[in-house]
């Protein structure tokens, strides 16, 4: 069950309870405010007795017709058999059993459902007995039943509406949020989040919310790189044409063995544009998440004997040697061609820029991660640049002799966090630069950094 759905049948069962609590106490109470003094027989015929005692006839006259005008209610009092009131017509009903009702101290009889026939003795400050002897009819009790239910419905729907509508508007206001913030991205403001408290919430639309704002945030800086890239491809691209340009201009001016070598320059220029190019195709397809890659267990000490072996004809002739150490076997999940082509790119630095010297690949565990790490013996990195050396087209001070078109780290950086690792440059104590892949073992629970 979902905690949106929990929270709005809690809400429901909530909102029905305290109707029903709201409608009880206050029909409760409006009943027994209208209906406490009914019933009480002796304390009408008390108030009918002081009325006489101390007005004479015209004071219980006033008495009885304001009980009648206020209760519906047919009141007298009779002394020694006689009516104090003279009423000039006795209703049918009580004069059938007026015999009883002055017979009794207290009697109450219902001849009828809707009909009472009260009659009850009273002796007041004259010491002199009395009876009381009224008439209830049906017709108050009616008007105070269809009170009752009106203020029970209006109740009822005024709390049901109140509770509806704080419900509604705490989940609207979170999806007029997600709504806003939607219509500033398409209106094209990457900077667009949905923001306050409502990414902090527990429910589906908290949910909705964080997730929203991942995917702003994976988009834009999606668009910002691919903007840095454009404008390094352009960058790049312009030299190598500026300089094919000014070859083949100098071609049309030559002739024989001139323009050959010009030829062969421009041949060179656009081999080093074919090589760009596929970098930078090999680099938008990591940044297009590596569809449909697949994945199988790689023992990364064979694969990094397997890479070693492939380069040491360009090792041998730069005088670099190689050298690996791997204590245990190590495995993690992956696809073995990128893997490799990681391992190729450091390689081929690490014999670039340590001519002469030793270049060692060290596998280690370090938990439930692999490190694989590639050390060469070369100038190493000014600690400035330690960490822009895995952006796209960034070449450092110390490669400005050294062919390449900085993509080659970037490309390293970007297939190891598609494996749920990290990739990580530091100098070496004694010189040179140590390039270390982190990647999750087999069996352990590391998670791509991009969330792929």
């Amino acid at each position: 069950m979902s905690a949106l759905y929990r929270r709005l049948l809690l809400w429901f069962c909530l909102a029905n309870v305290i109707t029903l609590l709201v409608s009880v106490a206050v029909t409760e109470h409006i009943a027994r405010h209208a209906y406490a003094g009914e019933l009480d027989w002796p304390a009408l015929a008390q108030a009918a007795d002081t009325a006489y005692i101390q007005g004479g006839h015209g004071a219980l006259e006033e008495w009885a017709a304001t009980l009648r005008h206020e209760e519906h209610i047919q009141a007298t009092l009779y002394q020694d058999g006689a009516n104090l009131l003279d009423w000039p017509d006795t209703p049918p009903p009580l004069a059938h059993h007026l015999p009883q009702l002055l017979a009794t101290d207290s009697i109450v009889l219902r001849p009828v459902p809707d009909l009472l026939l009260v009659g009850q003795k009273v002796v007041g400050s004259d010491g002199v007995p009395r009876q009381l002897v009224l008439i209830h009819g049906p017709h108050q009790p009616h008007a105070k039943l269809e009170l009752l239910l009106m203020v029970q419905i209006a109740l009822s729907l005024l709390v049901i509406g109140g509770v509806g509508w704080w419900v509604a508007r705490s989940i609207a206001r979170p999806v007029a949020a997600l709504q806003q913030a939607a219509q500033r991205m398409a209106a094209g403001d990457l900077a667009a989040r949905v923001g306050g408290r409502y990414p902090q919430a527990r429910d589906e639309l908290g949910l909705l919310a964080r997730e929203f704002d991942h995917m702003a945030e994976r988009i834009e800086a999606l668009l910002v790189h691919e903007r840095g890239v454009l404008q390094d491809v352009s960058h790049e691209l312009r030299s190598p044409l500026a300089r094919l340009q000014l070859i083949l201009e100098l071609a049309r001016q030559e002739s024989g063995s001139g323009a050959a070598e010009h030829f062969a320059r421009a041949e060179h220029e656009v081999a080093r544009l074919d090589l760009l190019i596929g970098e930078l195709l090999a680099l938008s397809r990591m940044e297009a998440d590596l569809p449909g890659m697949t994945r199988e267990p790689v023992e990364l000490g064979a694969l990094a004997g397997e890479c070693l072996a492939e380069v040491k004809l360009d090792a041998d002739a730069q005088g670099v040697q190689l050298r690996l150490e791997a204590a245990a076997p190590l495995e993690t999940s992956g696809n073995p061609q990128l893997l490799a082509r990681a391992l190729d790119n450091l390689l081929s630095n690490a014999i670039k820029f340590g001519k002469g010297g030793e270049v060692l690949v060290r596998l280690a565990r370090n938990g439930g991660q692999a490190e694989l790490s590639v050390r060469d013996h070369g100038p190493g990195v000014p600690e400035a640049e330690l960490q822009k050396l895995f952006r796209p087209f960034f070449r450092g001070a110390n490669a400005a002799r050294a062919e390449g078109h900085g993509l080659g780290l970037a490309i390293v950086e970007r297939i190891t966090r598609a494996h749920g690792g990290q990739a990580l440059a530091a100098n070496a104590p004694g010189g040179g630069l140590c390039v270390t892949l982190s990647l999750p073992l087999t069996g352990s629970t590391g998670k791509r950094a991009d969330g792929v």
